[in-house]
């Protein structure tokens, strides 16, 4: 079969959700990448920039996951498609595309909204990876659950460690640290007693992130118990630098990092709510934190928010400094169960088997669902015009890179 997967492609979590179902889905069928248009392209970067991979035209909007439409029929007839997976995919007109051009669709669930939900059944199949999205779309008649793994040889211990003179706690703000909860955990870990440490790595400025916490940041390192790498590390991370993942982040639609740091040997401390808690055993490989509150987000997703306790937060991280000695049976522990609970080939043994079985699910009684999306799309695209003037930019920089490049470096040299 050949499948192509519509996705975001670089240095970016849903990217690496795209890598890891081209992995399987390629062992016993043909996989394309087509990199959506109008987001950050790797052109060039050997970790993202293959043959398989197709870098889609810019689409003739600003709203999010839009594609062009003529660029993507295009590529489903190059390639001969059967199937395309969706990842993340906000806008519906690529999805019935390729019903019209009779080629399965099958979406990789992660975000969705009340006015959404219903609308996934134009997709032929769904693939829900945690059982908080299963209990919303067990209804689809062809929805595959599938417990999300990683790369557990790609992200394992580090050979020959020692004993730490002091605990290390490790946390992953990526590009969002509010979401992330980094915040919280700051406030949370200057009030742990005894040997500590904590390292965050951020791919944006923490300080200017949160400026209201510049003095407690720089008391914190002033002491050495706090460093930051503000940089992009691309997998398996650095994960090695600590002995306990903090987690506490306030939304998540998998927590890609709570796996990863589990397989690298770290226990992982999470909030109570899933689907974080989903993945731990508090007897075995970490903690869960209370919640303090929930509330709604801006955008209307489907889930709400989590906010943890900090003092909880706080007693949480104090046992691990508070039980050092123990540490190396911990982390054991967690590496053990990450082996036996989130190794993605594993866990996705089934997955091509599955795919054999999908058919194209009828069209009867979808009239209401297509006009809902149609006028989803139109909303958005109404909201998100580009100008004509962006438009033939966009257009020249594709059809002829060499001479907009020479009009672009001119237009800095004038403006100096």
């Amino acid at each position: 079969m050949k499948i192509g997967i519509v996705t975001t492609w670089f240095e970016r979590g849903a990217a690496y959700v795209s890598r890891q179902f081209k992995d399987i889905l390629e062992e016993q069928n043909q996989v394309f990448v087509y990199a959506r248009g109008g987001e950050k392209f790797a052109i060039g970067d050997p970790n993202w920039d293959y043959d398989y991979v197709t870098w889609g035209k810019a689409p003739l909007t600003h709203a999010f996951t839009d594609i062009n439409l003529k660029d993507f029929e295009k590529w489903i007839k190059e390639k001969q498609l059967d199937l395309v997976l969706f990842n993340e995919q906000k806008i519906w007109a690529p999805v019935l595309l390729c019903r019209e051009l009779s080629v399965l669709t099958g979406a990789y669930i992660d975000y969705y909204t009340e006015q959404t939900v219903p609308m996934f059944g134009l997709y032929d199949f769904l693939i829900c990876n945690t059982k908080k999205h299963h209990s919303v779309f067990d209804w689809h008649e062809q929805c595959i659950f599938l417990p999300w793994g990683t790369d557990t040889d790609l992200y394992r211990p580090e050979n020959g460690v020692n004993e730490p003179e002091r605990i290390r706690f490790f946390h992953s703000a990526g590009m969002n640290p509010f979401r992330k909860g980094t915040d919280l955990l700051l406030k949370a870990f200057s009030k742990i007693q005894g040997e500590a440490k904590l390292v965050i790595h951020s791919q944006v400025s923490i300080q200017s992130f949160f400026p209201e916490l510049e003095q407690l940041i720089l008391s914190l390192k002033s002491q050495d118990r706090l460093e930051i790498h503000e940089r992009t590390v691309g997998a398996p991370g650095l994960y090695t630098k600590g002995d306990v993942y903090v987690y506490p982040t306030r939304l998540e639609g998998i927590g890609l990092t709570i796996l990863e740091a589990a397989s690298s040997g770290l226990p992982v401390i999470v909030p109570d709510y899933d689907p974080m808690n989903e993945f731990v055993d508090s007897s075995i490989n970490g903690k869960v934190v209370k919640i303090d509150k929930f509330w709604s987000r801006w955008d209307g997703y489907y889930w709400p928010q989590c906010e943890v306790g900090v003092f909880d937060l706080t007693e949480k991280m104090q046992f691990y400094v508070d039980n050092k000695l123990s540490i190396s049976q911990f982390k054991a522990d967690a590496r053990e169960y990450a082996l036996l609970n989130f190794n993605w080939k594993h866990n996705t043994s089934s997955l091509n088997q599955e795919i054999t079985k999908i058919r194209q699910i009828e069209s009867k009684g979808f009239s209401e669902i297509l006009i809902k999306a149609k006028n989803y799309d139109q909303k958005l695209f109404q909201r998100h015009k580009k100008s004509t003037k962006k438009l033939f930019s966009e257009a020249i920089e594709f059809n002829y890179p060499r001479a907009f490049m020479v009009i672009k470096k001119l237009k800095s040299m004038l403006r100096s």
